[in-house]
């Protein structure tokens, strides 16, 4: 089972232990393989909470999905981690493409939405409109 991750770029108001816990509540649903992007706050609060998790359940996958080829600005990050899914088209519209992508792999989709507008919004609907299990930590309605 495949989980992924959407959430607004900032998330100030979001408590690392309560999404810890979400996690391993898909953890607990047999998720095993987790998607999660590489743009803002929430998707490193999520990268940092799913490596603190491999140490307690090692059989977990975490890929962190780019939506662009690595540049020579991200020469001193931790590509461990990453891959980048074979996606044609505009780079323009590469992180829409990927964002569709690991909706269309997923299960299992957990977001903080807290206003119904914008790319974490349209992709959390989207989500649950293709039938995936969408918990949201935000307090938005996913309609």
């Amino acid at each position: 089972m495949i989980c992924t991750f959407f959430g607004h770029r900032e998330c100030c108001e979001l408590d690392t232990a309560a999404l810890k816990i979400a996690i391993e509540g898909f953890i607990q649903l047999g998720a095993e393989v987790f998607l999660v992007g590489h743009q803002g706050q929430f998707d490193s609060m999520v990268y940092r909470c799913l490596k603190q998790l491999r140490r307690t359940y090692p059989h977990i996958q975490v890929c962190v999905v780019l939506a662009y080829l690595p540049t020579k600005n991200w020469e001193h990050e931790d590509m461990t981690d990453t891959m980048y899914p074979e996606i044609e088209g505009h780079p323009k519209y590469a992180v829409d493409r990927r964002n569709r992508w690991m909706i269309e792999q997923a299960d299992y989709c957990l977001c903080y939405i807290c206003h119904t507008w914008g790319g974490a919004y349209k992709y959390a609907r989207m989500a649950k409109r293709r039938g995936l299990t969408v918990v949201n930590l935000g307090h938005a309605q996913i309609g």
